[in-house]
């Protein structure tokens, strides 16, 4: 049976169902976990974020998540408005990493927001990670933008169109 990838905004359904996994697996942080299915998913009923999943087969394999208002992006300023979306929550299941699902997905969302009227997008990479920052790059990610003040993350930014 040939394999069938899909990408897709993810239903609230599959937004539980995917939470729950990641619970399931967190060990010791299992309390961080709780608390952030709890604000993606708000986010996601209220219209300030969108969910974007990767299916295998039918299985969520990959995600990531459009932010579009500031009340949730932290460190907002520069990042996200009306016409700038942050991209977060970069995951995908260390089985399937490196086989280009996630590019794939990447391409899906940027498409689907440009779509949606947004003109730029932004995410943020933690200096230490070399292979994040080429991928980001490779995918037109280099304006940089700032670099977190808090915590070591630094933000880059790319035009849609």
């Amino acid at each position: 049976m040939p394999e069938t990838y899909i990408c897709k905004i993810a239903t609230l359904e599959e937004m539980e169902q995917k939470w729950d996994d990641e619970i399931a697996r967190s060990g010791a942080d299992r309390a961080n976990w709780i608390a952030w299915k709890a604000q993606y998913i708000a986010a996601s009923r209220q219209g300030q974020s969108i969910p974007y999943y990767g299916l295998l087969n039918g299985r969520i394999i990959s995600e990531a998540t459009a932010k579009l208002h500031p009340a949730v992006v932290q460190n907002s300023a520069g990042l996200v408005d009306g016409q700038t979306v942050y991209l977060a929550s970069f995951r995908t299941l260390p089985a399937y990493q490196g086989q280009g699902y996630f590019s794939q997905l990447l391409r899906f969302m940027l498409a689907d927001l440009c779509r949606r009227g947004y003109r730029r997008a932004t995410l943020g990479v933690e200096p230490s990670e070399a292979k994040n920052k080429a991928m980001y790059a490779h995918f037109g990610f280099t304006e940089f933008i700032k670099a977190g003040s808090k915590i070591a993350v630094e933000y880059y930014a790319k035009p849609l169109a």
